[in-house]
This record gives structure tokens, C-alpha cells and sequence, in this order.
């Protein structure tokens, strides 16, 4: 279950990026720049097939990342998920250290 919900956060943070490059960029521009994603999903996702869980999560956020680290907000929500039962100091340390 965790795993799922993981996958569906690191898609939603993917959708969210886009949206944010939409309302931020000219037509033209965002265009393209959904077509490039769409192509690159579907390069990954046709590369994972057969794995499964922690190594398919793994391969897919590896592929889906700029220069070897995730976009920005991804990688917010990519630690919230991870970070779910902290709080305090404990939480506020684990977010500083994963968002690096």
C-alpha cells in the first residue's frame, strides 16, 4: 500500500510541475514541454516493465529526474510521503536532510 501510494505522489507531483509550467509559460512553450514529458513517461514506463515495488519506484524516479535528481516539488512531496509519522525536531531534521 505504501509503495502505491508513493507511485501516485511522485505522479501527482509530475502533473502538479506541469500544471505549474502551463500557467507560467507561453502556449507555444508548454506545448512542447508536454509533449517532451509525455515522451519521456512513456520511455520510462515501457523501460520498467516487469519490475515491481521498491525497484520499479526506484528506476522510475531515477528516469523521470534532471541530471540525476528529481524536480524540485517531486522531491517535496517525495519526502512528506517518506517523512509520514515524524513530527517535531525528529521530522523538521529528516526534511532538511532529504531535501539536500
Amino acid at each position: 500500500m505504501k509503495k502505491l501510494f508513493s507511485l501516485m505522489a511522485l505522479g501527482q507531483a509530475l502533473s502538479v510541475g506541469s500544471t505549474y509550467a502551463t500557467s507560467h509559460t507561453g502556449a507555444a512553450a508548454t506545448a512542447d514541454g508536454e509533449d517532451r514529458q509525455r515522451t519521456r513517461v512513456a520511455a520510462c514506463t515501457g523501460a520498467a516493465k516487469g519490475m515491481k515495488g521498491e525497484e520499479r519506484r526506484a528506476f522510475m524516479r531515477s528516469c523521470l529526474s534532471i541530471d540525476g535528481k528529481p524536480p524540485a516539488q517531486g522531491k517535496l512531496t517525495i519526502c512528506n510521503v517518506e517523512a509520514k509519522g515524524l513530527n517535531g525536531d525528529e521530522r523538521k531534521n529528516f526534511m532538511r536532510n532529504c531535501l539536500k
